[in-house]
């Protein structure tokens, strides 16, 4: 049995109340392969998860862009795991390199924690790994995610509700993409990470999806590779190209 296809949409801090309307009456009049198929998941502003939810379709799902590392409390501006569980909202995104590096500092230990703590309330997760330009020209490319991945595993030994999703952050909006080669490469490598830490299974069922930009021009050539179970993508969520990335849902089922 494969690793069924995903597709996450991480619409990020955009949108206004009619746009959101917008984006989600494109979603339900879309025609797409079958959720046997394919998961596709999306990801609003926390201030928009429960009109989203309201008005869109069953067979896709929702996820959180974020949520606190512990039980709520004294922590203002955080949502908490439970508050999350207690809209419905099955899946939360941690991890993402804008609150690694560019927001927050998120240090790797935190992310992992945080992954803990939404997996022990009943979350899905989909947890970000990438690693920098800088490291990248400096081959430390394995070594960087291979390290944000063990923060991960060292926490967490059940997998089976944890998508990885590697997106290196000198792709993430800047028009940049891996080469579908570069994108592999990463995966296949991050899935022999698993094998040796986590166990086999867990390398053969855990899906490993990529995300910088990503678009409806280059996402068949990337869905083509073995090791690319998907995909977590950022701004062309938001357009009508994003119909056509769950649609390349299918190069995967055709070459199985």
């Amino acid at each position: 049995m494969g690793r069924k296809f995903f597709v996450g949409g991480n619409w990020k801090c955009n949108g206004t109340t009619d746009e959101v309307k917008k984006i989600v009456s494109m979603l339900n009049e879309a025609e797409v392969p079958s959720e046997d198929d394919v998961d596709v998941v999306v990801s609003p502003p926390f201030v928009f998860l429960p009109i989203v939810k309201s008005l869109l379709r069953p067979d896709f799902s929702i996820a959180a862009q974020n949520c606190w590392v512990r039980k709520g409390g004294a922590f203002t501006g955080e949502v908490s795991a439970e508050m999350l569980v207690n809209l419905g909202i099955p899946w939360v995104i941690l991890g993402h390199s804008e609150r690694r590096r560019l927001l927050l500092n998120e240090s790797k230990e935190f992310v992992g924690d945080k992954v803990a703590y939404a997996l022990s309330q009943g979350l899905k997760v989909i947890a970000c790994v990438g690693e920098t330009l800088e490291q990248r020209e400096s081959g430390s490319t394995m070594a960087v995610v291979a390290a944000q991945t063990e923060a991960i595993a060292d926490r967490v030994l059940n997998w089976s509700n944890i998508v990885l999703a590697y997106e290196p952050v000198w792709a993430i909006g800047t028009g940049k993409v891996a080469t579908p080669a570069q994108a592999q490469e990463v995966h296949s490598e991050l899935r022999k990470w698993l094998h040796e830490n986590a166990g086999a299974e867990v390398a053969a069922t855990t899906r490993i999806v990529y995300g910088g930009s990503v678009n409806g021009a280059n996402c068949k050539e990337l869905a083509a590779k073995p090791d690319v179970d998907g995909f977590l993508v950022g701004g062309a969520s938001l357009k009508p190209e994003f119909i056509d990335i769950i649609k390349s849902s299918t190069i995967k089922k055709s070459s199985l």
